[in-house]
């Protein structure tokens, strides 16, 4: 661990004088755990503005940022006169929160000490601090107008990535602006944003220069109860901060055993993985969808008749392929994207930093065309990946059919036979339906792959008042063509297998 920097040695000595104001622990001396000493080097090293945590709940977030936001307030490692500290959170109950950490922290010390201090419980939550230059503490909810024409010298952000989109990106610029005035920084501390396009996540992934990032963030794919994973995640429950490692284990079975929203949720805030809590209308679940990745040992063979599902992307959009073998219960799949603008500029444009460059660097991915993926020669790569087999049909969007009629022609494959379906509530909801029913019966086997889990993450599905179903995209920037390429592969297995056998006819001599 490095060696702490005058500032972070000022306000680890600060801190390590606290006592604990309330939970299991009230009434002892605060004694930070590595992670928070970490934390708090970073965060207050020279050339450091902001300071990034990401970390599972119950991990002492609040606690931490509500001993340093007292310790600036009453200048302990930064003396500048008139000091003044926003403390911003979602809303106003988490705010209360946040100012009940601060206000313990102070009723925890000398009765000399306390005096000093002028604490407000009304329509603002103010602490006000009048020696050693004197300070000023307010704790608001996300609301731009709350601080514009303000100057704060330190900014603490909790729960960044549950705050509202528009109403919490102008009061993170606001409050980014104001640092600049007094050469102030920013504490931004949360757990998981539920998906990359989040602003917080984007602070994670893209962080700009003076910026310090510590993420407890473990591998995606692993099991929700996989204990050491859910230590990486809750780095507290070693040092006996927040919940036990028995606890986590426990809580990850019950999630497990109850599935859907409640699985979704432990991973997001428990485990600090980045999925998403809203389950009514995903297609499928982050977890069932790991029901069907198997070790590329256990992949199954390429035998009987192989079904190839396509989504042909438009102009400068992804254009993406899905072989399934129903027999065997074997997928693959296969996106491409035009060369312009490069992987890395698109990346950043949809919100997912450098992921398309690491699906290519996985073989997931590839690069054909200018400004579009022209459709002859890339349906000819793709059946050119099948070493020789020939699928038994195609299935593909009925709408692009002057398409796909001219690049079957110039592929080679006039002669496969192709299956038209509709994207819509018709078709859609069968394919869905079929989908989902050979996921859960384990009939689909496919290796790890980073295109299909981000795919299926920004896949929902809109019910119409009968209750049919058509696939969707959960965010405006999401990729959900692979997703459209497997539905249509495997609903078109499923139906070749329910399909029953024709019998011989009989010739009589």
């Amino acid at each position: 661990m490095s060696r702490p920097t005058k500032h972070a040695a000022a306000a680890l000595k600060f801190l390590a004088g606290l006592t604990i104001p309330e939970g299991k622990l009230a009434g002892k001396p605060l004694k930070l755990a590595r992670y928070q000493k970490q934390f708090v080097r970073g965060a207050l090293a020279p050339g450091n503005m902001i300071g990034v945590l990401s970390i599972g709940r119950g991990n002492a977030k609040t606690a931490l940022s509500a001993g340093l936001s007292l310790g600036h307030l009453v200048g302990a490692w930064d003396d500048q006169p008139k000091r003044e500290i926003i403390f911003a959170a979602r809303n106003r109950d988490q705010a209360k929160t946040a100012f009940g950490f601060l206000v313990g922290f102070i009723e925890s010390l000398p009765e000399e000490e306390q005096e000093l201090f002028t604490i407000r419980r009304g329509s603002k939550l103010e602490v006000e601090y009048p020696d050693n230059g004197g300070g000023l503490a307010r704790v608001i909810a996300a609301d731009g107008k709350s601080i514009l024409g303000g100057a704060p010298t330190l900014a603490i952000m909790d729960e960044r990535a549950a705050w509202e989109r528009d109403k919490g990106d102008n009061l993170e610029n606001a409050i980014l602006s104001g640092l600049g005035k007094r050469d102030g920084r920013a504490l931004i501390i949360s757990t998981s944003a539920p998906d990359d396009a989040n602003t917080f996540s984007r602070w994670l992934d893209e962080p700009p220069p003076g910026t310090f990032v510590q993420e407890h963030r473990p591998a995606f794919g692993l099991p929700a109860d996989d204990l050491d994973s859910l230590l990486e995640a809750n780095p507290g429950a070693k040092e006996g901060i927040g919940s036990s490692p028995e606890w986590l284990v426990a809580q990850a079975r019950r999630a497990i055993a109850r599935g859907g929203s409640a699985l979704s949720s432990f991973r997001n805030l428990n485990r600090n993985e980045r999925v998403s809590t809203e389950d009514k209308s995903v297609l499928i679940t982050v977890d069932e969808w790991l029901t069907a990745e198997v070790n590329p040992d256990e992949l199954p063979a390429r035998e009987g008749p192989c079904i190839l599902g396509v989504d042909l992307g438009g102009s400068r959009s992804m254009s993406a392929a899905a072989f399934y073998w129903p027999q065997t219960s074997r997928l693959e799949a296969i996106g491409t994207f035009p060369g312009k603008p490069g992987l890395s500029d698109r990346g950043a444009a949809d919100g997912v930093s450098g992921r398309y460059v690491e699906m290519q660097e996985r073989g997931e991915l590839s690069v054909m065309g200018e400004n579009t993926v022209p459709p002859g020669p890339w349906l000819a790569e793709i059946v050119r990946m099948l070493d020789g087999i020939t699928p038994a049909c195609i299935c593909g969007d009925r709408f692009r059919h002057a398409e796909f009629t001219e690049a079957m022609d110039k592929a080679g494959l006039g002669k496969v036979p192709f299956i038209w379906r509709g994207f819509g509530w018709k078709d859609g909801s069968e394919d869905i339906e079929r989908f989902r029913r050979a996921l859960f019966d384990g009939e689909i086997s496919v290796i790890p792959s980073l295109l299909l889990r981000s795919a299926f993450s920004d896949a929902i599905v809109i019910h119409d008042p009968n209750g049919n179903a058509k696939l969707a995209k959960g965010r405006s920037l999401g990729r959900i063509d692979a997703v459209a390429a497997t539905v249509l592969a495997v609903a078109q297995g499923a139906r070749m297998l329910a399909a029953p056998a024709k019998k011989a006819r009989i010739a009589w001599a």
